[in-house]
This record gives C-alpha cells, sequence and structure tokens, in this order.
C-alpha cells in the first residue's frame, strides 16, 4: 500500500497574507454598498493588488444612484484595505456591452498590475429593464445577454489566453463567477431576461472549468442569495430580511468572504462547482 502524504505541520498553519504577491480583477465594483467593493477589499486584506472595473452610468440610471464618492472614492475604500506594502489598487471604466471592451479590460488590468492577471472575479450584471414573460422584449433579452453573459465568457477567454502564455501550471489562477439562484425553488419570473443571462453561467460552469483546467486554473460560480446593496427598503426590506433565519439581510461581506477563499490556494482542489452562499434563505 503506498504511503499516504501528509502536509508539514507548518503547512497547516494559515498564512495571513494568502493571496501576497497575486493579482486580481474585479468587475462591477463601482459602489461602496456592493459585493464587488466588499470582494476587492477582502482579496486586498489577503494581500493581492487589485483591479476596480466600473461603469458609473450603469448606476447612475438606477433609483439607487451612483456612490457619491465617484471611483476615486471606491478605489480609496480599497486601498485602505491592502495588506501588503507592495501591492495596489488601480481602477477604471468600461462599458461591457462593447463586444471589445472585456479583451480591452483584461489587458488593461493586467498592465497595471505588472504584466499577469492571477484572480478574474466577474462580478458585474445590468440591472432594470427586465420583467416577466409577458413583459420582457427583444431588446432586453439581448441587453441582458450582452451584459450578464456575453461579456462574462468574452472576460474569461481573455483571462485564459493571457495565463496560457505563463509557464506550464503556474499556480494562483482562479475564475469566479456570479450568479442568482434563479434555478431555485421558484426561480425569477418577475426578471426573466437577468435569470435566463445568470443561468447560462451556472450552466457553463463545468464546461469552463474542463477548459482551463489544463491551465492549473479553478473556475467556480457563487450564487450570493439576497444580499443589501441599497436596492430595496421599507416592507420590502423587512419582507426579505424575515426570511432568513438570522431575520437579517445578506451583508456584501458575506459573500465576498467565500470568493476570496475560493482566490487563495486552500481552495486549489475546487473547481466545476455553482456554490449558494444563501444563509438559508427561505423561499
Amino acid at each position: 500500500m503506498p504511503e499516504i502524504p501528509h502536509p508539514h505541520p507548518d503547512a497547516l498553519r494559515r498564512d495571513p497574507l494568502p493571496l501576497r504577491g497575486r493579482t486580481a480583477l474585479v468587475t462591477g465594483a463601482s459602489r461602496r454598498a456592493g459585493i464587488g467593493y466588499a470582494v476587492a477589499r477582502r482579496l486586498a486584506a489577503y494581500g493581492a493588488s487589485v483591479y476596480l472595473h466600473h461603469h458609473v452610468p450603469h448606476d447612475e440610471r438606477l433609483p439607487w444612484g451612483a456612490d457619491p464618492g465617484g471611483p476615486d472614492a471606491v478605489a480609496a475604500g480599497v486601498r485602505a484595505a491592502l495588506a501588503d506594502p507592495g501591492a495596489r489598487v488601480v481602477h477604471g471604466p468600461g462599458d461591457l456591452s462593447d463586444a471589445a471592451a472585456p479583451a480591452a479590460l483584461v489587458a488593461t488590468a493586467a498592465e497595471a498590475l505588472g504584466g499577469r492577471l492571477d484572480i478574474l472575479v466577474a462580478n458585474h450584471a445590468l440591472s432594470g429593464t427586465d420583467g416577466t414573460l409577458l413583459e420582457i422584449d427583444a431588446a432586453m433579452l439581448d441587453a441582458h445577454w450582452a451584459i450578464d453573459t456575453r461579456a462574462v465568457v468574452l472576460l474569461v477567454q481573455a483571462y485564459a489566453r493571457r495565463r496560457a502564455e505563463l509557464p506550464p501550471r503556474t499556480p494562483g489562477g482562479r475564475v469566479v463567477m456570479m450568479t442568482s439562484g434563479q434555478d431555485i425553488a421558484g426561480g425569477m419570473p418577475n426578471e426573466l431576461a437577468y435569470g435566463l443571462a445568470k443561468g447560462a453561467l451556472a450552466s457553463a460552469t463545468r464546461s469552463l472549468s474542463t477548459t482551463l483546467a489544463e491551465l492549473a486554473v479553478t473556475v467556480n460560480t457563487v450564487n450570493p442569495g439576497p444580499v443589501d446593496t441599497g436596492y430595496l427598503e421599507g416592507a420590502d426590506h423587512r419582507r426579505v430580511a424575515d426570511a432568513f433565519p438570522g431575520g437579517r439581510w445578506g451583508a456584501p461581506d458575506d459573500p465576498a468572504r467565500l470568493i476570496a477563499w475560493l482566490a487563495t490556494d486552500e481552495a486549489e482542489w475546487i473547481t466545476g462547482q455553482v456554490i449558494d452562499s444563501e444563509g438559508g434563505f427561505r423561499r
């Protein structure tokens, strides 16, 4: 019987900066109330350098509006969380409805962070312009497909091409996509275009993970459940809170902790998974 290898005791102790020396692109990190901001802060706190993508015109069109401090304030908040003195935070805009934008964004982020990109967190999404089956139209479907699905796949493609230029089996390659629990219980009948687009990402997770395995890159998708990012208030806000056993919404840092862990070496054996992080939400 072959001897079973066991880690040295020193290897069992957690590195306080498990992402030291690694670089990350987080899309949709334009509001301090959002998940992208929380993810970026976690990655920075774990030692990574981070590029923040934002598209302020999207936020300005929505009821909750853009971050009052703008992208500079968002970047400053992430910069305050940096744990490695050699790490940095850079930010820049990008309209991911443009088919050429994903590849350009990956190139810009990689160059801004020293030429290499280790971690891709595709957090962006189109909000609004949606409805039920009887309300949606072709324009709504196309808009959600372009931003919520096509842009993510093109980001992963551009990322994979850059990873392929590195020495074989270079460690640290991570892709995390975001979905929305559209396959659970009653689905999302009031946001059909969004649910369809996000469902496509969940469906593609296994295929993408198999494709990127040869590059030593893991690919996982996270469903964060209802997270309080300021889009509901009043009775609707209380109704959602009451559906959680703990009586509170998910906070942006709840999924951020999971996503940051997936980016570390501790999660190197997890790939091709759609992971629900919903805190026991009762539909």
